[in-house]
């Protein structure tokens, strides 16, 4: 399975990173093969309006089936679910080799909701 995991930096040991549209990289890490690619994030890091979707649309041609994170605002969570896109939530920073394992032994909650108002709110 391939995962996106929201991270602060390119590696996968590094933190990760709490907000999924304004994440500063993707970590796109295949479950089966144990290979992880970052991919940078900068063009929704500081954008004005529409991280979340355009993260969203990212994570889909990625080829993601699951993104792991800590926050998901509405339109990015509307997105990611019409994308089939299943959303694990972490509670806490850690680093994305111990949020992987936690999603790969099913101890992540799903999200069946948004958790985050968006940005701007």
């Amino acid at each position: 399975m391939k995962v996106v995991i929201t991270s602060t930096a390119k590696i996968l040991a590094d933190p990760i990173d709490m907000h999924f549209g304004r994440a500063k990289v993707f970590i796109l890490a295949d479950t089966e093969t144990g290979k992880a690619v970052a991919h940078d994030n900068a063009q929704n890091l500081h954008a004005a309006q529409g991280a979340g979707i355009q993260s969203a649309e990212t994570v889909a041609r990625l080829g993601a089936e699951a993104v792991v994170t800590g926050s998901v605002g509405p339109k990015a969570y509307k997105a990611l679910q019409a994308a089939g896109i299943k959303i694990a939530l972490v509670e806490a920073v850690c680093p994305g080799t111990e949020a992987l394992r936690r999603f790969k032994d099913n101890e992540l909650p799903v999200l069946d909701k948004p958790n985050s108002e968006g940005h701007w709110v």
